[in-house]
């Protein structure tokens, strides 16, 4: 049986664009008519999302899924890897936690055993699909690595994938990070590299002309594409790095005021980032990430995220005194809403005796709901679907609507006495839990917000705490995602040549630029 084509976007270094070139071929390949998946062999990341079979990967790929019109799978991401501590992470294997490990024990022990497993997972996705979209990760010429490399070249050649490298000129040195990655790489290693993009350009894109030759006289390959530094996609960035771009004072919306001031704790582990997108679209908010007091301010709504590592983020908080100083903005009417960690973190207590998340078997929470979360072994990794039980504030005219969304968290919570639950779920049992009228929030269910009357009603109840009037959505999430899709793929086919993609591929470019 004749496997597929298979392409791999790979980089000089970490956060060069890797993921959204990947997501804006995806979208390219399916509009021209091939069934076309995305692949990554391993992944770092705390940004991950379940498959419809409960699996767990990363969020770039389900992303580029989305792009490519089909179901995320395993497959695509059969290793992901979520960092609890500096030298330690949660190894997630084929949607599945295998354990935790540091980083020398995963190295020595279980890469053998990782790249037949990255093997299998794409040799499956090119029996079923007309192309593969491969990601790389990080620099393709870190030589303290590349003998144990199961993501970047030798993932290419598992593929026979012809791989193009992207670099990122924003962050200067391109010319350096192109010709030295060249030459790090072994002779056999050379042969795998196809071509460039240029990455992030900003300006006049003729200045760069003399820049496209010399790279091509010097590295013998071509140069696909310069980039230009594209704002407003609105796509999803792979990991928390994204956030530090625009340091103290996080993304915002368009549009005039008044403004809703929303401030996220950025956790020192904070998960699943990409929960706060849809509010980020509203034209009323101004979406602030928060590391420490003289940033917090006094803002209309104050955020929990999610966490890899709730015990010790909760630890920080206190340490920082955002742990106390939420609580006083909450005792002066401030709306706090938890979400997975940060709602463990709102409850009275955790408790963890056998020391499953951290090296503390007890630690006091914010103590906004009343409610006690332990931790176990177990994880829980399904999407799930509910209605809304609670029925005071504005929740009132919201009570019977259905919210969907997915969990991934260990630990259990028990509500206690006077608790009132969020949502009863589909599977049977509540989730989450609601005080004083809807001020204070908590749930499991990542993607709360991505639901439009629920995002719409909290944000306007928000508004006629500060005495506006309400407003309406900025529109569907789901068809703004779809059409940022197109937006990304329409200017990444204006700059990159992507016929000469489907010649490396051994394709034929479709007629007028995509097949009918």
């Amino acid at each position: 049986m004749t496997k597929a084509r298979a392409l791999m976007i790979a980089g000089t270094a970490s956060h060069v664009g890797k993921s959204v070139l990947c997501t804006a071929l995806c979208r390219i390949f399916r509009q021209d008519g091939f069934r076309v998946a995305p692949f990554k062999a391993q992944n770092m990341a705390l940004n991950s999302y379940p498959t419809r079979d409960g699996g767990e990967i990363g969020r770039a790929q389900v992303t580029q899924a989305m792009a490519a019109g089909i179901e995320p799978t395993v497959h695509m991401n059969p290793i992901l890897l979520k960092p609890k501590r500096d030298t330690e992470a949660q190894v997630v294997v084929l949607g599945k936690p295998l354990g935790d490990m540091s980083a020398m024990t995963y190295r020595r022990d279980y890469l053998p055993v990782a790249i037949g497993i990255v093997k299998d997972s794409l040799d499956r996705l090119r029996s079923e699909y007309d192309l593969v979209v491969m990601e790389g990760a990080g620099s393709i010429a870190e030589v303290n690595l590349k003998d144990r490399d199961i993501v970047n070249l030798r993932a290419a050649a598992l593929a026979d994938a012809p791989v193009v490298v992207a670099a990122d000129i924003d962050r200067g040195g391109v010319f350096a990070s192109i010709v030295g990655t060249m030459e790090l790489l072994d002779e056999a290693e050379r042969r795998q590299i196809a071509g460039w993009v240029i990455n992030k350009f900003r300006g006049d894109l003729s200045l760069f002309d003399p820049g496209v030759r010399f790279i091509e006289e010097r590295t013998g390959r071509p140069v696909f594409g310069v980039m230009p530094f594209l704002t407003g996609l609105d796509i999803e960035e792979e990991d928390s790095v994204s956030l530090d771009e625009t340091p103290g004072a996080g993304r915002q919306g368009p549009g005039d005021g008044p403004w809703l001031d929303i401030a996220v704790l950025k956790l020192p582990r904070i998960s699943n980032f990409t929960d706060f997108d849809a509010l980020v679209r509203e034209p009323d908010v101004r979406l602030r990430y928060v590391e420490g007091l003289k940033e917090l301010g006094s803002p209309d709504a104050v955020i929990l995220p999610g966490t890899k590592n709730t015990v010790d983020d909760l630890r920080w908080l206190q340490e920082t005194g955002l742990a106390v100083a939420a609580i006083r903005l909450s005792q002066r009417g401030c709306s706090m809403v938890g979400i997975c960690g940060g709602y463990q973190m709102l409850g009275v207590e955790l408790l963890d005796p056998g020391g499953h998340e951290a090296d503390l078997p007890q630690l006091r929470g914010l103590g906004l709901l009343p409610l006690v979360t332990t931790f176990t072994p177990e994880k829980i990794t399904v999407r799930a679907r509910g209605e809304i039980l609670a029925d005071r504030g504005f929740f009132g005219p919201l009570k019977g609507t259905v919210l969907e969304g997915y969990e991934i968290h260990m630990g259990r919570t028990t509500l206690l006495d006077g608790a009132l639950p969020l949502l009863r779920l589909e599977r049977g049992d509540a989730d989450g839990a609601v005080a004083d009228g809807g001020r204070v929030i908590g749930t499991y269910l990542h993607g709360l917000f991505d639901n439009d009357l629920f995002r719409r009603a909290w944000l306007n109840d928000l508004r006629r705490r500060k005495g506006a009037l309400p407003i309406a959505s900025a529109g569907e999430s789901r068809l703004a995602r779809e059409a940022a899709f197109d937006r990304l793929a329409e200017a990444v086919r204006q700059h990159l040549r992507v016929d000469e993609l489907y010649r490396l591929l051994g394709l034929p470019a479709p007629s007028g630029g995509r097949r009918p």
